[in-house]
């Protein structure tokens, strides 16, 4: 799916000086759910304290021309000097470029680039038009539209690279992954090579690494739609984390997707406790938001530990498959901070 940007050059928002991850902008990249002193956690708990500055950022918006498609985006980049591997993060139902920004951040502090975008038809605006339009944008049309803007994404990075505008220039095309929430997590899973009941997979070759956080089961033989993701996939779910729209009201279906993978390059972080909020790493504004306020209170309890964890070993986890540390492997193999009734399987 080729398109062309609006403009030859950066857009307008480009032209804004990166500014630092403080004050309001900080505040947006760390929910409220997360402490003062969690997040301090977070960061003294990290494998690569050498690491750790502000990130900064920059928003922008893309236009898909062949289809017709603005696509809004928020770029997080390290502080250290590039270049840097990017990630491509697709959120959930009716949410925005600010989708996982607590996952962003850390990632970011942690030497990967991140590109947040937003899909049109699945996006905030849908959310505003009430239950009924969000429930008609989980659609097999909007997926595709979702793994379009991806691919766009892959092919914008490059043209802006090869004309030489930074900070495009700053980012490793030859090391690019995939990371999703949600309705996010299952455009992750069809980039990543998903086998649909009709048999169609949207593939993308160019992703060495995917994280989906609340992946969808599969409909059908989990083995058969699974079977196809050969490259790494992490898995991110917990014991409350049911679908939204009420079809399951545990984590078990969606971890059922580690054990169809074909083993080898897999791994599953499983939280007793978790909701479909805490993977979301987020403020909890998109599909049954509502339910989301009713949240049990051993979730909120764990929720600050729960998401410093995944913040960690998602880090490593890209440091690892797109960086190639070694000291990432390590990590993974042993991690600390694992709460009663957390599961971590990697193989």
């Amino acid at each position: 799916m080729q398109g062309q940007s609006d403009q030859a050059g950066p857009p307008r928002d480009e032209a804004r000086a990166m500014r630092q991850q403080q004050g309001t902008a900080q505040n947006r990249a760390m929910p409220a759910s997360i402490t003062r002193r969690a997040g301090l956690a977070l960061l003294g708990a990290a494998a690569w304290p050498a690491l750790h500055a502000q990130a900064a950022q920059l928003e922008g918006e893309w236009t898909d021309a062949a289809r017709s498609r603005h696509l809004p985006w928020l770029l997080r980049l390290p502080a250290t000097s590039g270049p840097w591997p990017v990630v491509v993060y697709s959120h959930g139902l009716g949410g925005s470029r600010d989708g996982g920004a607590l996952w962003g951040q850390a990632w970011a502090e942690a030497g990967i680039a991140v590109l947040h975008l937003q899909h049109p038809g699945s996006d905030s605006g849908t959310l505003k038009q009430g239950l009924a339009a969000l429930r008609a944008a989980a659609s097999a049309p909007q997926l595709l539209a979702r793994v379009g803007d991806v691919r766009f994404a892959f092919d914008e990075l490059a043209r802006r690279a090869a004309a030489g505008a930074a900070p495009w220039t700053g980012l490793r095309l030859d090391a690019l992954g995939v990371a999703g929430h949600s309705f996010g997590a299952v455009t992750t899973q069809a980039v990543a090579g998903q086998r649909f009941p009709n048999g169609q997979q949207v593939e993308e070759p160019r992703p060495r690494a995917f994280i989906a956080f609340s992946p969808s089961p599969a409909a059908g033989s989990a083995a058969r739609a699974f079977a196809g993701i050969t490259r790494p996939f992490m898995a991110v779910t917990g014991s409350l984390d049911g679908d939204p729209f009420g079809s399951y009201r545990t984590g078990e279906p969606r971890a059922a997707i580690h054990a169809a993978l074909p083993p080898g390059q897999r791994a599953l972080l499983w939280l007793d406790g978790a909701d479909h909020a805490t993977c979301g790493g987020g403020a909890p504004r998109a599909a049954a938001a509502a339910a989301w306020r009713r949240r049990d209170a051993l979730t909120r309890e764990r929720e600050p530990a729960h998401q410093a964890l995944v913040a960690r070993l998602s880090s490593a986890w890209w440091r690892w498959r797109l960086l190639g540390d070694d000291a990432a492997p390590q990590a993974l193999r042993s991690p600390a901070g694992l709460g009663t009734g957390d599961r971590w399987v990697l193989d």
